[in-house]
């Protein structure tokens, strides 16, 4: 039932001046009323009384429901309506119709000569940049050689198209267009008369029949039907039937009654007609329905339940990862059984190399694939295998070199393979380059070895005259030297020992000290040589990833002692809350 009209409260406040104190608000109705409504609303949707009527004259169904029907309070209904429920013209959008035509492609009509200020760099339009050409990538660009400039596209309009003008295939399409089209084939007509006439004159016992036999060719191709299809001209769609005529029907494969049942309604044979055959064209239905993954989810189902049988609780469709797992572990667990015991046999008879023989397709060396050589071993006839090569410059020899820079690698450094040089831009010097690079450091290990033995040797040599030099002069002292003398020379000992080790006392503390200062030194050095690294790579961090640089020729060393505290010192340590007060 309609509902009855229903003022919005700031009609009823605008209003309230109007009318009289009594009508301020709508009387409520009587239960003889709302008996007459009930009885109205049941004879309406019994047909005898006539429908209600909207404010455009449409009859409403009675059998819509209340709360269909029924306005909102602030919609300010006067009567019967289902306006609300219809869409609202101020919330429509505008599209663009469907009739409004615009041109596609590019216009050919305007052909510049020269590059023009904000155009494509590669082929020179000015409708779109060179991120957004579409053209191939030219080595030169229209920028640079002011040739080939590609035509402008046309400008399109702001269009609003609706979900339907999206996918009209006739949307902006001109039927002016079609006159060309007529015009085209109107010329090729007109040039196959112009050949009859000419064949007429040549050759007058000629007839129209051998004319028109290549016509008569091509006269019906576009109303035969392929096989299998039926077309429908009032629904304009092509049905395929279920068999096409060539094949031959499953039932008549095998006449004998007693073979694999044939179903008439579903036109289906499920069993093999010819199970005797070992190679037929058609092996029944359940041949395709138990292809695929049917066979593995059976054999999965069988693996539940003789899990369950022993004990395992374990479904298929409950639980199918744990089902798939535990397959998978036992058949691991089987393989593996399985190479053991093979194993063990081959331990104790042997026969292993009678196991490892070449594939077939070696031992009989056959193959389908068809290659001709010449007797220089280049081939003459047959698919060669391409190559895939990259847009970027490979194989790239210079300076005499017959291997590419990175072919080489050695203690961290990259080099030359046929040089074995580290520098990028070397000269290649062939062999004596490597035998070069690897003397190099044998020279210097052996000059280092020779020279500290030359130092020993020396030193004891030194030692040999100062021990003659002593034992001689003790010898040429006169044997009556009394016992002062013994214990003068004692005391001069003893106080020369003491100075002496006053002066290497010394000199260890020296020593000590400049260790010290060296280690506090170098200890500086790696510091700022830490803090150095850590803003370059924060630095390279901000940067984009793509722009960051690549350094080759870094040395790879292990770190030293210094460089390792600096590290220890320097490092980051995000846990400690105190480190962002640092």
């Amino acid at each position: 039932m309609a509902a009855g009209g229903r003022a919005a409260v700031s009609q009823i406040l605008r209003n309230k001046d109007d009318v009289g104190e009594e009508e301020d608000e709508p009387k409520k109705k009587s239960r003889e009323d709302w008996r007459k409504a009930k009885e109205l609303e049941e004879a309406r949707k019994a047909g005898t009384a006539p429908a209600a009527v909207d404010e455009t004259g449409k009859d409403i169904n009675p059998h819509i429901p209340q709360y269909i029907s029924s306005a909102p309070w602030y919609y300010g209904t006067a009567g019967p309506t289902l306006k609300h429920q219809r869409p609202q013209e101020d919330k429509e959008g505008s599209f663009t119709r469907l009739d409004t035509y615009y041109h596609k492609g590019v216009d050919s009509t305007k052909l510049a000569t020269k590059y023009r200020k904000g155009a494509c760099e590669n082929c020179g339009a000015m409708t779109h940049q060179k991120k957004d050409c579409l053209d191939r990538p030219r080595k030169i660009g229209a920028r640079f050689t002011n040739a080939g400039i590609a035509a402008d596209e046309f400008a399109q309009p702001n269009l609003n198209l609706s979900y339907d003008g999206k996918r009209d295939r006739w949307n902006g399409y001109d039927p002016s267009q079609h006159k060309a089209i007529i015009e085209e084939y109107q010329k090729v007509e007109d040039a196959k008369r112009e050949l009859r006439a000419k064949k007429l004159e040549q050759d007058p016992t000629a007839t129209e029949d051998d004319d028109n036999a290549e016509e008569d060719e091509d006269k019906y191709v576009d109303e035969v039907d392929m096989p299998g299809t039926k077309v429908d001209s009032k629904q304009r769609i092509t049905v395929r039937n279920l068999r096409i005529r060539e094949d031959t029907a499953k039932y008549l494969r095998n006449l004998d009654p007693n073979s694999a049942y044939y179903d008439p309604k579903t036109r289906s044979m499920r069993d093999n007609p010819n199970p005797e055959v070992n190679e037929s064209d058609y092996q029944g239905e359940n041949f395709v329905r138990f292809s695929g993954d049917t066979r593995g989810h059976a054999a999965a189902q069988v693996f539940a339940w003789e899990a369950q049988a022993r004990g395992l609780d374990v479904h298929l469709l409950a639980e199918p990862t744990k089902l798939q797992l535990l397959q998978r572990q036992y058949h691991d667990k089987k393989d593996h059984f399985k190479t053991q015991v093979k194993q063990s046999i081959l331990e104790k008879y042997g026969g292993e190399e009678h196991l490892a023989a070449p594939p077939k397709e070696l031992l009989l060396a056959q193959t389908e694939v068809f290659t001709r050589y010449n007797r220089d071993g280049t081939l003459v006839q047959g698919p060669e295998k391409q190559l895939a090569k990259s847009k970027y410059e490979e194989d790239v020899l210079i300076n005499n070199h017959t291997s590419v820079w990175g072919s080489y690698w050695r203690e961290g450094q990259w080099g030359y393979k046929c040089c074995h040089s580290f520098i990028k831009m070397s000269y290649c010097v062939g062999e004596a380059g490597k035998s070069v690079v690897l003397d190099v450091p044998e020279e210097k290990a052996a000059s280092s070895v020779a020279t500290v033995q030359e130092h020993i040797e020396k030193k004891e040599k030194e030692k040999e005259k100062s021990d003659k030099a002593s034992s001689s002069s003790s010898s040429s002292s006169e044997s009556s030297s009394s016992d002062s003398e013994q214990e003068i020379r004692s005391k001069t000992e003893k106080t020369s020992k003491k100075k002496k080790n006053k002066k290497k006392s010394k000199k260890k503390k020296k020593k000590e000290l400049k260790k010290k200062k060296v280690e506090e030194d170098k200890l500086k050095k790696a510091l700022k040589l830490e803090e150095r690294s850590q803003k370059r790579a924060d630095y390279l961090l901000s940067m984009d990833e793509r722009k960051r640089p690549y350094n080759s020729m870094l040395e790879v060393k292990a770190p030293t002692e210094e460089e390792l505290e600096a590290y220890q010192m320097k490092k980051r340590r995000e846990e400690d809350p105190m480190s962002q007060f640092l």
